[in-house]
């Protein structure tokens, strides 16, 4: 099986629009396991997307390593896909002409045409092929962006917070439908989310971040089998550990007063 990751000594800085530098990542040390499902968790502002992007390639740290199956991560590549919080189609093509784009632009369409309509099938959205996204909800053209991503048949599929704009029904069904590609296409994914049901819902280990600079300060092992109940003990259990990690995890005072 292939997509392992490795992240060794990982620091990055930025420089914000005072001229003032930033400490975005210090010491980031993971193993992630191929054909994995990894989700971080933490506060806003704590690298998780940072952590995501130098994944990608679409940056470079400062200092310390990325390997993909033991190549260095240097650039973008095919080889690992990316899946923003807004579904970024392009608004002029068609949903079939949105998830055939990547093919035609790495110029392998014609012999992987018959892998669109595959996965616009995979992703639901059979008879839709000919609307554009404004006539699609929310929900659908994220969808049809997961298909977008996967026609290329990544290693590494890269979700920075995908269904944050989604009302709550959607969501849980869009988990599901990401959890049975995930299971049907045995590929590594890698989730930001600030959703602590959701990481314990989707993962099978979730990483805890600090707030700036972003530090790795534990690892949570989620040992559940799919499908997941929410309101199990066991999944509350998990709930609970995680609050508590990201310093919610408070009890509740009883009230020196009655009414």
């Amino acid at each position: 099986m292939v997509g392992g990751i490795s992240i060794t000594g990982i620091e990055k800085q930025f420089i914000n629009p005072q001229g003032e530098m930033v400490n975005a990542l210090r010491d980031i040390n993971l193993q992630i396991k191929p054909g994995s499902f990894t989700s971080f968790i933490g506060p806003s502002g704590c690298g998780k997307s940072t952590l995501l992007r130098l994944i990608a390639g679409l940056i470079r740290p400062d200092s310390g390593s990325l390997t993909l199956d033991g190549d260095v991560i240097g650039k973008p590549g095919s080889d690992r896909g990316f899946m923003f919080q807004e579904h970024t189609l392009f608004p002029w093509l068609t949903i079939y002409e949105n998830i055939a784009f990547g093919l035609r632009a790495r110029g392998i369409y014609k012999e992987n045409a018959g892998s669109v309509q595959d996965f616009i099938e995979l992703v639901g959205l059979k008879g839709f092929e000919k609307y554009y996204p404004h006539q699609l909800s929310g929900g659908m053209c994220q969808r049809a962006a997961l298909a977008r991503v996967l026609v290329g048949h990544p290693k590494v599929l890269l979700l920075d917070e995908p269904l944050g704009a989604l009302d709550s029904f959607t969501r849980m069904n869009m988990q599901d439908e990401i959890l049975r590609i995930w299971k049907e296409n045995n590929m590594t994914m890698i989730m930001v989310t600030h959703d602590v049901d959701e990481a314990i819902y989707l993962s099978d280990q979730i990483v805890v971040m600090t707030p700036r600079p972003g530090h790795i300060t534990d690892i949570v092992n989620v040992d559940l089998s799919h499908p997941r109940a929410r309101s199990s003990s066991d999944f509350l259990k998990y709930h609970g550990k995680v609050l508590k990690l990201l310093h919610f995890g408070g009890t509740i005072q009883e009230p020196d007063y009655y009414l």
